[in-house]
């Protein structure tokens, strides 16, 4: 038979583990919640991005495809890896680097039209530069059908 003593401590225990176990479940439900996916223009084509979820698009902005709809906020440009297109709508002050023909990450989701809705837009200062993602998805890409 067990002393009272002991089964309050092996209570406290079993309490304790029960206790941080449901705070490390609810800690990996939050971070997996919160993980933003990276996905190509090609991916997104494909149906290979979540349809109601965050995640990240990279490529490079077709030269000539950036547009102005009306005088407000929204611009709408296009990108691609050089083998398939994806429209995207950013309502709000693009950053002062973003230029047409330079390498782009976008976080947003894709709406019912599958055109991409920017929450934010990222570009880097150098020219030479490239997000590694946007690099890795344009890697033995052919270079044709991009309109540039």
């Amino acid at each position: 038979m067990m002393k009272p003593a002991r089964k309050k401590r092996l209570i406290l225990i079993s309490l304790m583990l029960l206790g941080a176990s449901v705070a490390t479940g609810f800690a990996l439900k939050s971070f997996n919640e919160n993980l933003m996916y990276f996905f190509s223009t090609t991916d997104v084509v494909e149906g290979k991005a979540p349809k109601n979820a965050l995640f990240r698009l990279g490529g490079m902005v077709i030269k000539g495809s950036v547009e102005r709809p009306d005088d407000g906020m929204m611009v709408r440009f296009k990108l691609t890896d050089f083998s398939k297109e994806v429209t995207v709508e950013y309502t709000g002050i693009l950053p002062d680097l973003f230029r047409e023909g330079q390498g782009i990450v976008a976080h947003g989701k894709l709406n019912n039209q599958s055109v991409f809705i920017a929450e934010e837009v990222l570009a880097k200062h150098d020219e030479n530069y490239m997000p590694p993602e946007v690099k890795a998805s344009l890697k033995n890409k052919p270079t044709q059908g991009s309109g540039q």
